[in-house]
């Protein structure tokens, strides 16, 4: 533990070092109490009601909205965005910040430790929040290092967004979540407690997870596209422990969202009650009618599918033959599951993947939304109101308001008539401190 701590103490000072290098504030940070002026060109406080303000100022006392005050005003400290559009800090419900896929990224499962891990993690959030990502739901990862990176946001001793954190993942022995395609003593000693067989073993898991520090539940309801097994994309829990999960997770006052690919696994889980689902490439009729049935959410990771799709597909591919032939299966049919989903009135909550993808690069997912048939609106939408009530931090995130946190975003341009100049971030506040002002 001690070792574990110093590595991570290392990674908090590098990290800070890096964000001062790549973009330092315009101001210093505001001592506590002190009260900072925003004024803004172009501002969206709301993107729930569409309506963009014009010359506003956003007072922000402790990290907190004060109120939006007419034209601009202030004297002190003052951020200048009167040039560019400003809205809520964005929101990706499913990220991975501990990884990041690469060619080494099988090695690297055997050679990194969890400390390893959080420093990884640390770079990673940084990159993450530097794109204009506040706050994200952390969808599977070691626990201890998901948990202490998560823990060391929230107490403010290194950057980065508000973490919602699931750790390890409920999975079958075997299944996509557990570890595949190593000698079996490898396996053994990679796998985790949130692996079950099993109605009973499962809700052990999910209470496991629960125990260990778990903010959300997340489990592998089908096959994966990246888990190194030929055993396809449809359901791998049986119908009996999925809602064992699910009422598990219920019971400790969890929500449980579930990776799910084939349209058997999506549906089982929204029949269990199961609150949203990851992916969720082969949904069908059935499945549209229990998401708005069920008030459930569907996080589509377009940019996930994407990315597999063009690393199977290229001469540098280093994906194996079971990764590979699941990739160039499953990535190109994500566009239009999104756009049938759209089109069939479910609630889509923005979702990259990333870890999959590379961190940072998480806007990128904006422009497959529209692809698939949203305005650039309900994209934003999506990342923003949409997200935060999915995430149930409504009260917390989505949308600039008084008593809300001064989560605040800048870009040149206009997000409304070309969403992909939020792939291009000028500025970025958490909680009132600035990170990022180019």
């Amino acid at each position: 533990m001690k070792s574990f701590a110093l590595a991570l103490l290392a990674s908090f000072t590098v990290v800070g070092a890096s964000q001062a290098q790549q973009s330092p504030p315009a101001q210093a940070i505001p001592a506590a109490g002190e009260t900072v002026f925003v004024q803004a060109g172009r501002l969206l406080a709301d993107p729930e009601s569409g309506i963009v303000l014009r010359d506003k100022t956003v007072v922000i006392t402790g990290g907190r909205v004060v109120e939006i005050h007419d034209g601009f005003v202030g004297e002190g400290n003052v951020v200048d965005l009167r040039q560019h559009f400003v809205l809520p800090g964005l929101i990706d419900s499913h990220v991975h910040l501990t990884s990041q896929q690469n060619p080494n990224a099988r090695l690297m499962a055997v050679t990194e430790s969890d400390a390893d891990r959080a420093i990884l993690g640390a770079q990673y959030a940084l990159r993450t929040l530097m794109a204009g990502f506040t706050t994200v739901a952390d969808l599977g990862g070691p626990n201890d290092a998901v948990f202490a990176l998560r823990d060391g946001i929230a107490a403010g001793q290194i950057p980065g967004p508000r973490v919602i954190a699931s750790g390890s993942s409920i999975s079958i022995h075997g299944g996509h979540g557990d570890v595949n395609g190593y000698s079996e003593d490898i396996m053994h000693l990679l796998s985790s407690e949130s692996i079950c067989s099993g109605p009973e073993d499962c809700m052990r898991a999910v209470r496991t997870q629960v125990r260990a520090g778990a903010d959300v539940i997340k489990i592998t309801a089908t096959g994966g596209v990246l888990s190194n097994t030929a055993a396809g994309l449809a359901q791998q829990f049986t119908d009996a422990e999925l809602a064992a999960i699910v009422e598990a997770g219920h019971r400790m006052g969890r929500r449980v969202t579930a990776h799910a690919h084939g349209g058997d696994g999506v549906n089982a889980f929204l029949r269990a009650g199961g609150d949203s689902i990851e992916h969720g490439t082969y949904l069908d009729e059935e499945s549209i009618r229990l998401f708005r049935q069920n008030d459930a959410y569907l996080v589509p990771t377009l940019l996930a599918g994407d990315f597999v799709a063009r690393i199977a597909s290229s001469p540098g591919n280093f994906f194996t033959p079971a990764q590979t032939a699941k990739a160039l299966e499953a990535g190109p049919k994500m566009l239009d599951m999104a756009a049938r989903a759209h089109a069939g009135g479910v609630q889509i909550a923005f979702g990259t993947d990333s870890g999959v993808s590379a961190h940072g690069d998480n806007a990128q997912e904006f422009a497959l939304l529209v692809r698939a048939g949203m305005t650039p609106l309900e994209a934003i939408q999506s990342a923003t109101v949409v997200a935060a009530a999915h995430l149930q931090v409504a009260n917390e995130a989505g949308r600039i308001a008084p008593g809300m946190p001064a989560d605040i975003i800048a870009v040149d341009g206009d997000p409304l008539a070309d969403v992909t100049v939020l792939e291009d971030m000028d500025f970025v506040m958490r909680r009132g401190v600035v990170h990022r002002n180019d």
